[in-house]
């Protein structure tokens, strides 16, 4: 018999109550197949104590449950109960849904991935549309994904260039008060585009896709009287754009451009006086075939396990600030 064995698993950057379930739904379930080990939780910390071949066999099925939390943003009971009743089931599950989700490989082969169902849908609605808008809040993944998909269609040969934009609206779009020369002045408010490039292309190959103009990075005042062809485009912060800057924007596409447009309508910079393009645009041109429009929610935030509390948070305040002015 083997010797008991007492093991302490913490599990971070999933919330406790998906994890183990509403009234530890799920952690009874791994209870149940696993009668001979005692467990119990506190907190984001889980004990074992049995045998050390039974301890062992519920570490691993509970270390499977926390990844395939992580990846998919959600674990049913279901799943849980197929992890437990044979794992060839679900390893074959989540074998087929991360290869099925990786968009390309990055940097040192690492596969970069739709890692949230709205995430996927936006990965299906730009293979499908030539036009696309992809709106919610921040860091739900909309421009990471929107770049992941353009350099693979780089990549692949589908388009010959890449063209990246945004509306300086921080810097006034005229740009003109801010030191130093052009790029100086830029790159600050594009920064979050060449982050995105960086996960995905070696530094020497992306310098010299950027000074060949193969991928083009530059505000959106600089689209103006230009036809973007055999292009993937993206327009991102597009909450930013006024009316006029979003309809022209739209109008330099040419025959085989392909277009994802990010934003999110809460986080508009726009002076009071000027009204966002962004939602005007979704509602004129949400009936003409070839575009589509995808909404991220806090349920995407792909970030600090935090930032979808916080997003959360401000959304409530802004809608009891939105009620309190409508009674005045």
């Amino acid at each position: 018999m083997d010797k008991t064995s007492e093991i302490n698993l913490t599990f971070e950057g999933v919330e406790p109550l998906e994890l183990l379930g509403e009234n530890n739904l799920k952690l009874n379930l791994l209870r149940k197949a696993y009668p001979d080990v005692q467990i119990t939780s506190r907190g984001n910390v889980l004990k074992l104590v049995g045998e050390k071949k039974n301890t062992q066999e519920v570490k691993a099925k509970f270390e499977s449950m926390v990844r395939y939390l992580k990846e998919h943003q959600e674990l049913t009971a279901h799943t849980v109960e197929d992890l437990l009743a044979g794992s060839n089931l679900f390893e074959s599950r989540i074998q087929a849904y991360t290869e099925e989700n990786i968009i390309l490989h990055g940097r040192e082969g690492r596969p970069i991935r739709a890692k949230t169902r709205n995430q996927k849908i936006l990965v299906e609605a730009s293979e499908q549309h030539d036009i696309v808008f992809a709106v919610g809040p921040a860091g739900t993944g909309k421009t990471y994904t929107a770049v992941a998909l353009a350099v693979r269609a780089l990549k692949n040969r589908l388009v010959k260039k890449i063209v990246l934009t945004r509306p300086a609206v921080e810097a006034g779009e005229s740009l003109g008060f801010l030191p130093g020369d052009l790029k100086e002045k830029i790159d600050p408010y594009l920064r979050p585009l060449y982050d995105a490039l960086d996960d995905m292309i070696p530094a020497d190959k992306l310098a010299q896709f950027i000074e060949s103009r193969i991928i083009e990075i530059a505000p959106l005042a600089y689209m103006r009287g230009r036809t973007l062809d055999n292009a993937f485009i993206i327009l991102d912060e597009a909450q930013n754009a006024t009316p006029l800057q979003i309809k022209m924007f739209l109008t330099r596409l040419g025959p085989t451009a392909k277009c994802i447009i990010t934003g999110d309508l809460s986080q508009i910079d726009l002076p009071r006086n000027q009204k966002s393009g962004l939602a005007q645009a979704i509602y004129l041109l949400a009936h003409i075939n070839g575009i589509a429009k995808v909404e991220l929610t806090t349920e995407d935030v792909v970030r600090h396990r935090l930032v979808k509390e916080i997003i959360k948070a401000y959304s409530k305040d802004q809608n009891l600030e939105r009620h309190q002015d409508e009674q005045h």
